[in-house]
């Protein structure tokens, strides 16, 4: 997912939201961005983070966002506050890698010492991943993991859920 799939995506979505200058290509990539969610349980999920983040964040700093995708809405206030975006970029994906990790140990036999392992070990591929989306640009989108979204799509017609946004 973090090279191949959902976290290079967002990853340049980030970027190129936070590139962009003017609101009507914000709006374009956002719409690029749901187009390119695999699943309607990935896009509920983006939408949901997003308008929750635009929220708070136009709350805290004043910001005009509305209604955007969680990557695009994190690019373009990240662009706002002038924060850098390398480093904001690693900051999104080890926060992806993280809730992974989180949800492993609630589903899987990974205790705490093991989640931090794991956190650790892919510390330089969230620097990598960074550095790709950072010089990358949208002709890059791609996704190569597709067992990954299958289980998306199986996930949004479960009775029970166990994660949700």
């Amino acid at each position: 997912m973090l090279k191949h799939g959902a976290g290079f995506s967002d990853a340049l979505f980030v970027a190129a939201a936070y590139r962009v200058g003017c609101v009507v290509k914000l709006t374009e990539i956002d719409a690029t961005a749901r187009a390119f969610a695999p699943s309607k349980e990935r896009l509920f999920e983006s939408t949901q983070q997003g308008e929750a983040f635009c929220a708070v964040t136009a709350a805290i700093s004043g910001a005009e966002l509305h209604g955007l995708t969680y990557p695009v809405a994190l690019g373009r206030a990240a662009a706002l506050q002038d924060l850098p975006l390398h480093l904001t970029i690693k900051m999104y994906l080890f926060a992806f890698v993280s809730n992974l990790v989180a949800a492993s140990q609630r589903l899987m036999p990974v205790g705490q010492t093991e989640g931090q392992q794991i956190l650790r070990a892919l510390t330089p591929t969230c620097e990598q991943v960074a550095e790709q989306a950072e010089t990358g640009n949208l002709t890059m989108l791609s996704s190569t993991s597709f067992l990954i979204d299958i289980a998306s799509m199986q996930h949004e017609t479960q009775y029970s859920r166990i994660f949700r946004t």
